[in-house]
């Protein structure tokens, strides 16, 4: 019976240290719609980066979400991410004006990730991408909407990262 609670405490212990130990699921890469830029900044850095450079464009920041926050206020240490909405009325207003449904898609987001290294990547789905389901309804006025965005959003990453 000793041996067995022994074995049983053993098998709990390991178990409780491979569910506590940080799993890194690796880096962002390159996908279909996708801008992918690595950088030699601290995630923290280009997360103020990032903001600042919204804010150059005269875009708002309306929404973030991190997931590395949330765990740390509980004690648990991953990696860093953060979703960092942007948007601006105007735009939204064009949007609205040719595709209703297209406004699930606001605010379009970029996504800064700690990479193992210890340096970030910034990533996005370009406007286009994130408005192509919505072209049928939309048409010309969506199309030329989701291009200015390609330019602005493009923009606004280069300064982050520069």
């Amino acid at each position: 019976m000793k041996s067995f609670l022994t074995m049983t405490f053993i098998v709990t212990l390991v178990l409780g240290l491979a569910f506590h130990t940080p799993i890194r699921a690796g880096e962002l890469t390159p996908r279909e719609g996708w801008v992918v830029i690595k950088t030699s900044f601290l995630y923290n850095e280009l997360v103020d980066r990032l903001i600042a450079s919204v804010k150059a464009e005269k875009m708002l920041v309306v929404t973030q979400a991190s997931a590395s926050g949330g765990a740390k206020a509980q004690g648990i240490v991953i990696p860093g991410n953060r979703v960092i909405g942007v948007y601006r009325n105007d735009y939204a207003r064009r949007m609205l004006a040719a595709s209703i449904a297209a406004g699930i898609e606001a605010p379009i987001r970029y996504y800064v990730t700690e990479d193992p290294d210890g340096t970030a990547t910034l990533s996005y789905r370009t406007p286009s991408a994130v408005f192509a389901p919505y072209m049928d309804e939309g048409g010309d006025s969506l199309m030329a909407l989701a291009q200015d965005l390609d330019i602005v959003f493009d923009t606004i990453a280069r300064r982050a990262v520069e």
